[in-house]
């Protein structure tokens, strides 16, 4: 029983840590611009992708954007296919890392499959910014 006493909180604490290292926070344009997203793990970044910042070389699938939340840009590469409703002006959220240069490189991209959807944290993003989207999409 002693036994239990001693490796019970040292196996709660291993969950622990495995839980905190599996989590995926999100940032806004603004949280990476303050420097607040991590350097060296995976995270959410989310925003809406500004008219003409959207740039794919042709028969290429790296593809290049921008995702703002009318305060701040993050400049993100992805190379892969974009969902269907990927689109500039419309709120997406990415999945990867920064490097060092400062570009988010993405590992996916997720967008709603509903042209009314606004990502919760991206609707909730641009609200702490004070701007609305030029054509607000309802978030549900």
């Amino acid at each position: 029983t002693q036994g239990l006493f001693v490796l019970g909180p040292i196996v709660i604490a291993f969950a622990l840590t495995a839980f905190q290292d599996n989590l995926l926070y999100f940032y806004s344009p603004s949280d990476v611009y303050a420097r607040k997203a991590p350097k060296d793990r995976v995270f959410r970044v989310g925003g809406m992708v500004p008219e003409g910042s959207f740039n794919r070389p042709s028969g290429s699938l790296e593809a290049h954007f921008e995702l703002t939340d009318f305060a701040h840009n993050v400049k993100v590469s992805y190379t892969g296919v974009l969902p269907d409703l990927f689109r500039e002006g419309q709120g997406v959220i990415a999945r990867g890392r920064m490097t060092s240069d400062g570009v988010f490189i993405a590992e996916e991209v997720l967008a709603k499959h509903d042209e009314n959807y606004m990502p919760p944290e991206v609707a909730d993003s641009l609200k702490k910014q004070h701007q609305q989207p030029a054509n607000p999409q309802p978030t549900t």
